[in-house]
């Protein structure tokens, strides 16, 4: 037992990994910062923004190329040979609605060289780096400049001005075929975890739900409505309290109406994040 709980053995000259050191590396996940979600209560013009890459995110330490997971990833010893030895944070990408395809290739244990050729590593982030994210994004530019290897490629990053310039760039890159766009805080530090240094942002869309219930209101709504229960055509049921005004919540929508919500995505389980009420649907 004394022996499972070393670090390690030393069997005929080679290193070999306890039962508990094997676990503990596995468990030592890459700590990395992770989006929250944009609202509209936010300035962006204190944010640098760029497109969302739908790719594979991965880490270089400088030696090995690893998922968020902390696993290694199994790319051609000629890719990772032409990375600098700056750590460095970013997507492996393939192209706009090519994820799936670019999953398959970078997640085999057998890596084929003609596909991990069309594979790009775009970067946003020195792990290591000082300053502000506005600096680092420099820096970052630099490096891959110098590196001069055109499957390195630096994520561009811009300023916007008001919330106004910041749709306009959302509709640029959703007309490109993008997903949306993130909002890295310009005077931040490097950090971990999620926070709203980070943020994504994805176009809203709006859908129809049948009203099947009121809930009643509490607090500053007391005697009024606090919430719809609405129910969509493909039979998910939630409820809709953002976006009611006050003449609402005092005449709600009668059950049976169609009401039209907005919302910015789905959940796992296919309700609607971020939900809004915007009216009652009359064009049914």
């Amino acid at each position: 037992m004394k022996l499972l709980r070393r670090s390690f053995l030393m069997l005929g000259g080679a290193c070999v990994l306890t039962p508990s050191a094997a676990f503990a590396a596995k468990a030592a996940a890459v700590p990395v910062l992770l989006a929250g979600t944009y609202s509209d209560d936010i300035d962006p013009s204190l944010y640098l923004v760029s497109e969302k890459y739908d790719g594979v995110r991965a880490l270089w330490d400088g030696k090995q190329l690893r998922f968020r997971s902390n696993r290694v990833i199994a790319a051609p010893a000629w890719f990772t040979a032409r990375l600098p030895s700056t750590p460095l944070d970013g997507e492996l990408w393939l192209g706009r609605g090519r994820f799936d395809e670019l999953s398959g290739i970078v997640r085999s244990s057998l890596p084929v060289d003609d596909d991990w050729k069309r594979v790009n590593y775009v970067v946003f982030e020195l792990p290591t780096g000082t300053g502000s994210f506005a600096d680092r994004a420099v820096q970052l530019r630099a490096l891959v400049q110098r590196t001069a290897w055109p499957q390195l490629q630096a994520v561009a990053q811009e300023a916007v001005a008001s919330r106004a310039d910041l749709q306009r760039r959302l509709n640029q890159v959703m007309a490109r075929g993008g997903e949306g766009l993130v909002l890295h805080l310009a005077s931040s530090a490097v950090t971990s975890g999620r926070s709203e240094v980070l943020l994504k942002m994805k176009p809203h869309q709006d859908a129809e739900a049948t009203v099947i219930g009121h809930r009643a209101g509490q607090g500053k709504y007391a005697g009024q409505v606090g919430a719809l229960q609405v129910q969509t055509p493909q039979g998910q049921r939630f409820y809709l309290g953002s976006g009611l005004s006050d003449d609402d919540r005092r005449n709600p929508p009668a059950l049976g109406s169609v009401v039209t919500y907005r919302y910015r995505e789905l959940t796992p389980q296919g309700l609607p994040r971020f939900a809004t009420f915007l009216r009652v649907h009359h064009g049914v």
